[in-house]
C-alpha cells in the first residue's frame, strides 16, 4: 500500500497506458480520480473503485474542475497524449501542430497551475509527466510529435528545480512503442500489421514491447515516498531501445 491515502489524478485514463496507471495506484491504496475526454473513463473508475471527472486537458476550466473535485490532491500523472499520424514533416498541417502542443505540452502548463497552490498548501505533491523514447531518439516521420514530447522532458526538469523549494517533485517516464495503445496505428502511419510489429521489436534490445503495468510501475516509484529524494529524472521505459 505504497500510496495509500492519497489522492492521485490521472489523465487519459480511459484506456491504455493511463488506464494501467490508474488500476496500479489504486492497487497501492491511492483513491484515484479517473480523467478522460470521453466517458471511457467511467468503467476504469467504476473497476477500482475510483472517481471519474471527464475533463479535456487543453482547457484551463476543465483544470480547475479536475483539482477542484480532487480535493487533498497529491499526485498528478500527466499521462494524456496526442500525436498527428507518421508522415513527412511537411505534410503535418498547422492544426494537427497546435493539436499535439496543446495536448501534450499545454496540459502540462495548466496542471501546474491549478495543481501547484494545492500542493503548497499541502507541504508537497508529486508529478510524473508521462513523455516518450521519442522525445530522447528522435526518428523521422514524427517530427512535430517527437518535439513535444522533448519539450516535457526539458519542462519536468525545469519544474523540478523550480518547485523543489516548496516540496513538489516531478519526474517524467519515457515509454517506447506499444501496439496496446490508443496512438499505436497512428505511430506506424496508420495500420499496426505484424510486420510492422516485427520491425518496432527489432529495435529493442529486450524483445518486446513496453506494457501499461511496465509504465505503470515506473510511475508508482516516482509518485511514492520511496522516491522521496528522486526529482528532475526521467526514466525511460524502453527494453534499452534508447541505449
Amino acid at each position: 500500500m505504497r500510496l495509500k491515502g492519497k489522492v492521485a489524478l490521472v489523465t487519459g485514463a480511459g484506456s491504455g497506458f493511463g488506464a494501467g496507471i490508474a488500476r496500479r495506484f489504486a492497487e497501492e491504496g491511492a483513491t484515484v480520480v479517473v480523467n478522460d475526454i470521453s466517458s471511457s473513463g467511467e468503467k476504469i473508475a467504476h473497476e477500482i473503485g475510483g472517481r471519474f471527472v471527464r475533463g479535456d486537458v487543453t482547457r484551463a476550466a476543465d483544470w480547475a474542475k479536475l483539482v477542484r473535485e480532487a480535493g487533498d490532491l497529491a499526485i498528478v500523472v500527466n499521462n494524456a497524449g496526442w500525436t498527428h499520424r507518421n508522415k513527412p514533416y511537411v505534410e503535418v498541417t498547422e492544426a494537427e501542430f497546435d493539436r499535439v502542443y496543446a495536448v501534450n505540452v499545454k496540459s502540462i502548463y495548466l496542471s501546474a497551475l491549478h495543481a501547484v497552490p494545492v500542493f503548497r498548501k499541502r507541504g508537497g505533491g508529486s508529478i510524473v509527466n508521462i513523455a516518450s523514447t521519442a522525445g530522447v531518439r528522435p526518428r523521422p516521420g514524427l517530427t512535430v510529435y517527437n518535439s513535444s514530447k522533448g519539450a516535457v522532458i526539458n519542462m519536468s526538469k525545469s519544474m523540478a528545480a523550480e518547485f523543489g523549494p516548496d516540496k513538489i517533485r516531478v519526474n517524467c517516464v519515457n515509454p517506447v512503442f506499444s501496439p496496446e495503445t490508443g496512438l499505436s496505428a497512428e505511430f506506424v502511419g496508420g495500420t499496426i500489421s505484424e510486420e510492422m510489429k516485427r520491425k518496432f521489436l527489432a529495435t529493442i534490445p529486450l524483445g518486446r514491447f513496453s506494457t501499461p503495468l511496465d509504465v505503470a510501475n515506473a510511475c508508482l516509484y516516482l509518485a511514492s515516498d520511496e522516491a522521496a529524494m528522486v526529482s528532475g529524472v526521467c526514466i525511460e521505459v524502453d527494453g534499452a531501445r534508447c541505449v
